[in-house]
């Protein structure tokens, strides 16, 4: 189920300036006081824009709203988590009969992989209607494109959807928050094996070409001894022929 949608950092912060300002205008009265107090609200007003605090991106589609982000935030490499789209019409109104004509492409490194999107509720029982979900497991962090291709009502969509401070958030290393032990991520395992296994194919390569070359010694040996023997032989032979001839 997706999390509840909390009241924005900027609404409470303005709305905790307005209340510092107006006790100030009960208590004092005064114009400076007032002043200092709207001072105040722009400076709290203008740090609270500039902190991303935005957890999906929102965007029109022609006559359709859709609201597009991971389906856990914070999304960590190595665990579960999906593609989350909310879609409405323009007039708020949940879109429940998608059905199969809308995909969505995960890319990041230079990877992609196409999924199929699921409807995350059922009408009339339970979930939020309109929400759909791709899942899959991120394995590595950093930067997610979600790429939506196909139709919604029969209109064409082709829209990317990137995360980044402004829009929703990259995938984080799981290692900042684990305690008391740090575990290393699928990434981080795929690329120790990658090593060990060029390790182990460097050896047995050194193995091979050493065993050839033991086959080869033994090989060679072997036709000396061969033709040590065939000499030998020979000799022999010479020798009893030369006695047989000296007895004559």
């Amino acid at each position: 189920m997706p999390r509840e949608c909390k009241p924005s950092k900027l609404r409470l912060l303005r709305a905790a300036s307005w209340r510092i300002q107006t006790r100030v205008r009960v208590r004092h009265g005064g114009r400076r006081l007032r002043i200092a107090a709207g001072i105040g609200l722009a400076a709290i007003v203008a740090l609270a824009t500039a902190a991303p605090a935005v957890a999906h991106e929102s965007r029109a589609i022609g006559r359709w709203r859709v609201e597009v982000g991971f389906g856990d935030e914070p999304p960590y490499a190595g665990y579960p988590n999906s593609v989350l789209l909310l879609l409405r019409d323009d007039h708020g109104k949940p879109v429940t009969d998608l059905g199969d004509s809308l995909r969505v492409e995960v890319l990041s490194g230079g990877q992609r992989v196409e999924l199929p999107l699921e409807p995350d509720f059922e009408v009339g029982a339970g979930g939020e209607p309109g929400q759909y979900r791709a899942w899959f497991i991120p394995t590595t962090p950093g930067r997610y494109t979600f790429h939506f291709i196909g139709t919604i009502s029969g209109d064409k969509v082709d829209q990317r959807f990137t995360s980044s401070p402004a829009t929703f958030d990259d995938v984080l290393d799981p290692t900042a928050v684990q305690f008391p032990l740090k575990n290393p991520g699928a990434g981080q395992i795929a690329e120790r094996l990658d090593r060990e296994a060029g390790r182990l194919q460097a050896a047995l390569a050194v193995s091979e070409k050493t065993a050839r070359q033991a086959h080869d010694t033994a090989a060679t040996a072997q036709l000396v001894a061969i033709i040590g023997f065939v000499f030998g032989g020979f000799g022999v032979a010479l020798a009893l022929i030369q006695r047989r001839r000296g007895r004559g």
